[in-house]
């Protein structure tokens, strides 16, 4: 088993709907408020927007002086991280289920195993933001061209009903290599570096 975090989207490519595809902006609104509700002062930090309200400082915290990753925390990231999935999932036009504030078989997320936090490094967990400055200069690209894939997956879906297989690829892909960003720098389950690569 791989030590990084892995993703697996539910895809629906053919039979669409396209009335939903076309105000899906809209639809998810109601979704994206209920998840910026746990980020306080989204709107004033530019910190808080990259956590999205998930528990980072008290985990740095934890991981470097008690050398644990506390089981509520983790809890609650990982939940709270399969939410922001769906939400991403239904967005993104990967499927057409709205999100559930419960968990559901739309995203499916395995984390590797920490052992408490046991087997997680003390001191790299300070660091590991900077680290991942490499790897968000090369995500930014591949989210260019994840944006550009989903205009044309819109389009596509609103005049055809279905999803062009090489659009759900490339946005799949870069979900993933995103989360497996955040697992390493933001949820901090694992110190194996991610790959660059799709």
């Amino acid at each position: 088993m791989s030590n990084q975090i892995e993703t697996i989207f539910l895809v629906q490519l053919e039979n669409r709907d396209r009335q939903t595809v076309f105000w899906r902006a809209i639809l998810a609104a109601p979704i994206v408020f209920f998840v910026a509700t746990f980020a306080v002062d989204t709107w004033d930090s530019d910190w808080n927007t990259v956590t999205y309200g998930l528990f980072v400082l008290p985990v740095i915290l934890a991981l470097a002086f008690r050398g644990t990753y506390p089981s509520y925390l983790l809890a609650f990231n990982k939940s709270f991280f399969e939410l922001l999935n769906r939400v991403w999932a239904y967005i993104t036009l990967l499927n057409d289920l709205y999100p559930s504030i419960e968990s559901s078989d739309s995203v499916k997320i395995t984390y590797p195993e920490i052992n408490e936090g046991k087997s997680l490094s003390r001191g790299l967990p300070l660091i590991k933001w900077a680290m991942a400055i490499p790897l968000a200069i090369v995500g930014f690209v591949y989210a260019l061209y994840a944006l550009l894939m989903l205009a044309l997956a819109w389009f596509n879906i609103l005049f055809s009903g279905n999803m062009p297989e090489v659009c759900a690829d490339v946005l799949v892909r870069t979900s993933q290599y995103w989360n497996r960003i955040y697992g390493y720098a933001i949820l901090l389950v694992t110190d194996e570096y991610p790959s660059f690569s799709l």
